[in-house]
């Protein structure tokens, strides 16, 4: 692996006195797909949400260890949240479009935090569109309510409006949770064409869709990091008995 794009050093983080993260050190490399699996409750949602530090809107979150993002230390005193909120684009379990038209959608985040001039907003509309697949289908339904859109169309929008503030990581944390076999096969397919600009960290409980979709997966268990290999590797040789007792059924 190249210089990692995110490295995570003795890692830890608690909900009050309960410790969902336990002394985690991970290496994400820049342009892949990057798995996490476990079980319920294991830590991997806490930790997808630490890369954007989405943790602090909760009460009583404490982290210890360091987190950098391209070299830079996230948690630093003068980590500017808004800027680290563009750089790390986030797609939650369902789709979540706002009940506002298509395009409204799309600009919603460059409105918010007057990212660009009007005028460009036009192309950044179609080319976001056109990354996530949907321009065809929807260049003409541009102010129609998000909310009409089928559920695979409306993920699909939802990633578009992370695309359109330019993250170099999107953290998708189940994003196919919602949706049938065939929208979910059609997402994975998407995540490859994204790999190509972004770098990817996915939660997921589906073993298929760790094996199909990663380039490499980490294996979380009751707040610890047990494995982290390529997905190849993880899903034909685990080296560590529990990773092969979750991902052969026996737990979880």
């Amino acid at each position: 692996m190249e210089k990692p794009i995110i490295e995570t050093r003795h890692l830890n983080l608690f909900y009050g006195a309960f410790q969902a993260l336990i002394d985690i050190d991970l290496n994400i490399g820049e342009r892949q797909i990057t798995a996490l699996i476990g079980p319920s409750g294991c830590g991997k949602s806490t930790l997808v949400r630490v890369f954007n530090r989405m943790n602090d809107l909760i009460e009583g979150v404490h982290v210890t260890g360091r987190v950098l993002v391209q070299g830079e230390n996230i948690f630093a005193n003068d980590t500017n949240l808004i800027t680290l909120r563009k750089k790390v684009g986030m797609v939650f379990q369902r789709p979540n479009p706002f009940p506002l038209s298509v395009r409204d959608n799309v600009t919603f985040g460059l409105e918010i935090h007057a990212e660009r001039s009007k005028p460009e907003y036009d192309a950044i509309v179609e080319n976001s569109l056109k990354d996530v697949l949907l321009w065809n289908d929807l260049k003409d339904r541009l102010q129609d309510s998000a909310l009409r859109l089928s559920l695979e169309q409306q993920q699909r929008l939802c990633i578009a409006r992370v695309l359109a503030m330019k993250p170099q990581i999107i953290l998708m944390d189940e994003p196919c949770s919602a949706l049938d076999p065939i929208a979910t096969l059609r997402i994975e397919e998407l995540m490859q064409e994204l790999k190509k600009h972004y770098t990817i960290v996915i939660v997921t409980h589906n073993m298929q869709q760790a094996a199909r979709a990663s380039d490499y997966t980490a294996f979380l268990y009751l707040g610890e990091l047990i494995e982290y290999d390529e997905t190849k590797r993880i899903f034909s040789a685990p080296k560590q008995q529990r990773t092969e007792d979750y991902i052969t059924g026996r737990f979880g």
